[in-house]
């Protein structure tokens, strides 16, 4: 079935069932974990293994189909990696259908693309950025591949299917603001341009919101480290308690994903003025089918109950088993989110924190968003503490290190044996189960520590591992989402007065709010199309809207010339990435009519730009260039930092489109007024 060319690694496969989009993740053995396809992908799948059905049978399960289907490409990647120690990162078929696979562990990331709508670095982007959503919802469970197969894959069918529809329904939150929202085009958070209404609403979070929850002895032992107000996918105001680490850019991207998955922004809501509401309002009277004739109602809506459908036309009928498929369950804002998120504290870093997310409407396409650290956060951080050090002493043995030499640089390997015994002891205490991480570490300390065992040496490598399991075993145990308890969050009386309360401020700016939305910012320079502009520092972004529908205006106009546009800038982002991938911080080019330029540049603090260096070049197939799956900028900003260990070092980009009328040096100089016109409101502190 495969013909391999060892020049490029590229293969030619049947794809003759290959659709549109697709993303799977499987283990080395070819079992499902997770999976997502487009309609196109399923029912071209579901065509050709439908057919091949038996006269009379039923046609496969659909996730058997895509087993099928995969399987001789996973079986492949992995024979290549034992025999060749290295797997394909990429390869094309004969009908231009594109496959990027990534393995992490033990697990084997593969998107597909059939359209031509994705490249390479688009699928190798989504992979990541599902990792990460992964790493989101799941914690450091995510660090050993036994435990993380049970996530993704619970044995219950009803728990998979609840656990794959989330995942996929991130997935496509993501997708749909990656092709509509320039802050998920640049992977930078979008901040609303009103100083005075910024500062009010961020000094309203620290004095009377998040003072007034915290004080609150109905808060469950909880404490709210973060709180921010979303208008559609834009930052209007962002709090940090004292004791709180910085909230990543990366981390509050993957949060806003999981806002707008919640409440996605009802564009055309926004878009409509008062009086189009009035005579578009929903008519009193709903025609909606009759039950049919049965023993049981659980299925029927309370008589209080919003309909779910609206029909024009009272002859359209609908089947009721139809009505019962599409019907979506009822959000409880209440219920909060188990969350993972990245802290620096005081005591070290910690990739992995448990956190609870509560999102509370506060009207349509406007979200108030609390970060709480919860009760028992300690044992994560300790969890973590041992986590490293036995992947150190794992790393070293494997080495060839043994003894001292193995344990050199790190927590000392006495010192650990006696804070673990202790953190044992404390988790047995709150009722954790520990029974299989005693036995673990029974066996490690009888190997490590006796004359009769092989002591610090290379035969330690396999209790590493399992140490380790069981370590992300009793973090699960202790933080997983489905062990929180009805109890373990902010009571519903004071969620619903930090709702009312953050209401009551906005009330008089929620309007302006949403049209500020769409218009953020102007343009001031004769021939500027468009521009984005990014403090890379701070991981936030600045431009003005490009909305594309005929009913929403935007600085471009309507419809079809910011649709062009739009187009534009998206290719000429993916353009910049790859040169900035080779090395280049400075490209611009012509485009028909149009001049497009790009410039990546280094500041300090005073705003004194810095000399040009040479940034290193990065592989085809590396992380994907950005801020919300992997962090490159946070990387290079360290690189450059080296030679500058005496300065506080900042980095930003600015990405132009002039008309191509426009002599390059009025180009220039518009660039160079730009940059010094956006650096100054660029320093409001919501960050």
């Amino acid at each position: 079935m495969f013909v391999r060319f060892v020049n490029d690694l590229r293969l030619s496969v049947d794809t003759t069932t290959a659709g549109m989009k697709c993303l799977l993740v499987a283990t080395e053995s070819a079992e499902v974990l997770f999976y997502w396809t487009d309609p196109e992908f399923e029912h071209s799948v579901q065509e050709q293994y439908g057919t091949s059905q038996e006269d009379g049978g039923r046609p496969p399960a659909f996730e058997d189909s895509i087993n099928t289907l995969f399987a001789p490409i996973i079986i492949s990647c992995s024979t290549m990696v034992d025999r060749l120690g290295d797997g394909y990162t990429s390869f094309s078929t004969e009908n231009n259908h594109i496959y990027v696979l990534h393995q992490f562990e033990e697990c084997l990331y593969i998107a597909v693309n059939g359209d031509g709508e994705e490249s390479e670095e688009d699928l190798r982007r989504k992979i990541y950025v599902m990792k990460k959503l992964t790493e989101i919802l799941f914690g450091m469970v995510t660090l050993s591949s036994s435990l993380l197969r049970k996530e993704l894959r619970p044995q219950d069918t009803e728990q998979r299917n609840r656990v794959w529809k989330k995942l996929q329904r991130l997935l496509e939150t993501y997708s749909r603001l990656r092709e509509q929202d320039q802050s998920f085009l640049v992977e930078a958070v979008e901040r609303l341009i009103h100083p005075t209404l910024c500062e009010q609403c961020i000094e309203f979070l620290e004095r009377r919101l998040v003072q007034q929850i915290n004080s609150s002895v109905e808060r469950a032992g909880e404490e709210v480290l973060h709180a921010f107000i979303l208008v559609h996918t834009k930052l209007l105001a962002f709090y940090s308690s004292r004791n709180a680490s910085t909230l990543t850019t990366s981390d509050l991207l993957a949060l806003i994903i999981m806002v707008q998955d919640l409440y996605p922004s009802s564009f055309d809501l926004d878009d409509t003025s008062p009086e189009e509401l009035d005579s578009t309002s929903a008519p009193d009277i709903f025609y909606t089918p009759e039950h049919s004739p049965s023993d049981q109602d659980s299925g029927r809506l309370s008589s209080d109950s919003p309909p779910v459908f609206q029909f024009v036309d009272p002859d359209v009928q609908m089947a009721e088993d139809s009505l019962q498929t599409l019907e979506m369950p009822v959000l409880d804002p209440m219920t909060p989110s188990r969350v993972f998120l990245e802290a620096t504290l005081k005591e070290g870093f910690f990739p992995m924190m448990p956190h609870s997310m509560y999102c509370l409407p506060l009207w349509p396409s406007i979200t108030l968003v609390l970060l709480t650290k919860i009760p028992n956060s300690q044992v994560a951080m300790s969890v973590y503490v041992f986590l490293e050090a036995f992947a150190k002493l794992e790393k070293r043995l494997s080495e060839g290190l043994e003894g001292a030499a193995a344990t050199r640089g790190q927590l000392p390997i006495q010192e650990l044996r006696n804070k673990l015994d202790k953190f044992i002891r404390v988790l047995a205490s709150m009722d954790v189960q520990t029974s299989h991480l005693q036995n673990v570490w029974s066996e490690f300390k009888n190997k490590a520590f006796t004359r009769s065992g092989p002591g610090i040496t290379r035969p330690l490598v396999p209790s590493c591992q399992s140490m380790k399991t069981q370590l992300c075993a009793v973090y699960r145990q202790c933080f997983a989402a489905e062990c929180m308890g009805i109890n373990q969050r902010l009571a519903p009386a004071v969620q619903e007065r930090a709702l009312n309360m953050v209401q009551e401020k906005l009330m008089d700016w929620k309007d302006f709010l949403l049209v500020k939305s769409k218009r953020n910012i102007t343009m001031e320079f004769p021939g500027l199309v468009h521009f984005i502009y990014v403090d890379r520092t701070a991981g936030q972004m600045i431009a003005p809207s490009l909305n594309v529908t005929d009913r929403a205006a935007s600085e471009l106009g309507k419809g079809p010339l910011a649709h062009f546009i739009k187009n534009k800038v998206w290719r000429f982002v993916a353009t910049t990435r790859r040169y900035l991938q080779k090395g280049y911080t400075t490209v611009t080019l012509r485009d028909g009519d149009y001049y497009f330029c790009y410039f990546l540049w280094f500041e300090n603090e005073t705003g004194y730009k810095l000399e040009v260096v040479d940034i290193p070049s990065l592989p085809d197939d590396s992380a994907p260039i950005g801020m919300l799956a992997w962090d490159y900028y946070r990387k290079l900003l360290r690189f450059y930092s080296k030679s500058h260990q005496s300065e506080v070092v900042k980095c930003y980009e600015l990405l132009t489109v002039h008309l191509g009328v426009i002599p390059t040096e009025y180009i220039l100089q518009h660039c160079s007024q730009l940059a010094r016109k956006l650096w100054e409101p660029s320093r409001i502190p919501l960050l």
